[in-house]
């Protein structure tokens, strides 16, 4: 809503400067328009237009045009409300806030949790692809950041009106998957997750690292595994029984952790089945002269008309790779549910993978492939560290999410609070979630990133369970005001009273929430949420401890402020659904 006022603002500033030209005989083609800036003070109002570049035309200084533009402006019949001000050089806006905070009351106890949501992709259809773990190991915190980058997404681009599907890939079939089969072929003696006790993708991936270092004393391994593959896609029965036995496992313990972790997916595609589709499609585009083939056998692309080298596409031996299968199952995806765009949720890492992949999609003649996009997010970091799965140096989802849920149990009995809670399981396991997701999601995607768990638990400065904390104070209060309610109801909000600055900076912040949506939603950043999230909890924090609320000096005053506290935590319940923040009541 705060948008929509600037817009006003600024569609009639330019409305009268425009006159103005007219009317001192400039050419219309010529005509100079501003863009607001924010002032540097806030006595001097909430937007600035500078007018220095009129001077020239106008033949006037930008102080007497200012003064001018102020004298047209206040005898506008339809300008919004608020003061006009001059400042030499600028015309000023100071925006009603009274007015602003009676609208925005109106349309939060309207909307409630829809507010904030936005039309600006209605009617779009956007599939969202994320998680696409490989069935050789378990989701560990590189996962995480992708999870949680994906799950915000989906709920942003749904706030802003499009219709989503959240796929994911299961990565089930290649050489990787290989070599968890051929070592537990080695070194398994028919261990099974019931008979060890151990979770069945951490059980998998616990063979992948066994790979890794017989790998190390045997230099054939990497030929076998090779050749495991080979009689993978021949269809040998032994072979594919292994393989269903332990993709079982995986996938088992991976649907664990995904509830857990409050992750879901509208719909699941597996490497397995869509790989053979795109072989096809690779060779029927070397039948067509798209793709040519080596002298070895193996099919490759020419990329020179984007500027790189080549691409083989298919082995000589025949077998897929990773661009193979994407082949097939971007083909199998738009015919199951024809999307306006598709959004790959992918490392920065893939880059040249998915620029490859989309313009072979091109060349084989989709036009959908134009509407194809790679979220490209940047590597999350220990503080020791980067982190290696052959290693099993990584660190694995469930304990992360374990651990930080251990230390938010600590924190509640340390400061005392296990008796205001419902519940100290939940509870614990809802700010590790809100801690972690926050944590991963406050920085630009693009950029790496150090994830240091102790840091993102901490109850204080900009974390989850800072943010979590705020809103439950609210709570708290509101529970107060709900047993003496009554002694108010005949009062009306009069939002004139709400005069001190940071209530006008509180009614401003949850007015711009639904362009905060939007931002977030155009850029496929979550953490344009997040920075707004911690800014207005900071700014409602310092309100809270320097104003009395349930107290202050007229009954008027405090029904009040009790609506304004009731706007900043609807905008906060529906800020934090969008960045996988569970919402606490106590805490």
């Amino acid at each position: 809503m705060l948008s929509e006022v600037r817009s006003n603002w600024s569609e009639l500033v330019n409305k009268e400067l425009h006159l103005m030209q007219q009317e001192a005989g400039i050419d219309p083609s010529a005509f100079v328009s501003v863009s607001a800036q924010v002032p540097p003070k806030p006595e001097l109002g909430d937007l600035a237009y500078p007018l220095f570049t009129l001077a020239r035309g106008l033949k006037k200084a930008p102080p007497v045009i200012a003064a001018e533009l102020k004298d047209r402006l206040e005898a506008a019949p339809d300008r919004p409300a608020g003061r006009i001000l001059t400042a030499g050089p600028y015309l000023n806006i100071a925006i009603d806030t009274g007015a602003l905070a009676l609208a925005v009351e109106k349309r939060i106890r309207e909307s409630g949790d829809d507010y904030g949501k936005t039309d600006a992709l209605a009617g779009k259809r956007i599939m969202v692809e994320f998680s696409c773990p490989n069935t050789n190991k378990p989701l560990h915190l590189g996962h995480m950041r992708n999870d949680s980058l994906g799950e915000s997404i989906s709920a942003i681009l749904k706030a802003n009106g499009a219709q989503v599907m959240k796929v994911n890939l299961i990565n089930n079939r290649g050489v990787h998957i290989c070599k968890s089969m051929l070592a537990y072929m080695k070194f398994g003696n028919g261990e099974t997750p019931q008979s060890s006790g151990i979770k069945g993708d951490h059980l998998v991936g616990d063979y992948y690292v066994k790979f890794a270092n017989w790998e190390k004393t045997d230099p054939t391994a990497g030929a076998q595994a090779q050749a495991l593959l080979e009689k993978w896609e021949q269809g040998d029965p032994g072979t594919l029984k292994l393989w269903k036995m332990m993709n079982d496992w995986t996938l088992e313990g991976l649907e664990e952790s995904y509830r857990n972790m409050n992750i879901s997916f509208d719909r699941y595609y597996y490497e397995s089945d869509t790989y053979k589709l795109g072989k096809d499609r690779i060779l029927k585009g070397l039948e067509d002269g798209i793709f040519y083939r080596e002298e070895d056998g193996s099919v490759w692309v020419d990329l020179a008309d984007i500027k790189l080298d080549k691409k083989v596409l298919l082995r000589k031996d025949g077998t897929s790779l990773y661009i193979t299968q994407d082949i097939g199952t971007a083909i199998s995806r738009h015919a199951d549910w024809p999307f306006d765009s598709l959004i790959y949720v992918v490392a920065s890492e893939q880059r040249y993978h998915f620029q490859v992949l989309f313009h072979v999609l091109d060349k084989l003649g989709y036009p959908w492939a134009k509407d194809l996009h790679h979220l490209a997010y940047g590597m999350v970091f220990l503080p020791e560290g980067k982190m290696k799965s052959r290693e099993g140096t990584v660190v694995d989802a469930d304990d992360l999410v374990a651990g930080l849920s251990a230390l938010a149990r600590g924190e509640i009995f340390e400061k005392q609070r296990q008796d205001d809670v419902d519940d100290v399981d939940q509870t614990s396991r809802s700010i590790a979630l809100g801690a972690m997701n926050y944590y991963l999601l406050q920085v630009d995607p693009q950029r790496d990133m150090v994830f240091n768990p102790k840091e993102s638990i901490s109850f204080n400065g900009n974390t989850g369970p800072y943010l979590q904390y705020m809103g439950a104070r609210i709570s708290s209060m509101m529970r107060k005001f709900e047993a003496v309610r009554g002694e108010y109801d005949a009062i009306g909000f009069d939002p004139s009273l709400l005069n001190v600055p940071e209530e006008r900076s509180i009614i401003k912040l949850v007015a711009d929430f639904p362009h905060v949506v939007a931002k977030a939603g155009e850029e496929y950043n979550p953490s344009v949420i997040c920075a707004y999230l911690y800014e207005l909890s900071k700014v409602f924090s310092g309100y809270y401890h320097d104003n009395q609320i349930l107290k202050a000096d007229t009954p008027a005053l405090v029904k009040a402020r009790v609506q304004l506290c009731a706007m900043v935590l609807q905008v906060m319940k529906n800020a934090f659904a969008l960045v996988g923040i569970p919402f606490l009541e106590k805490m």
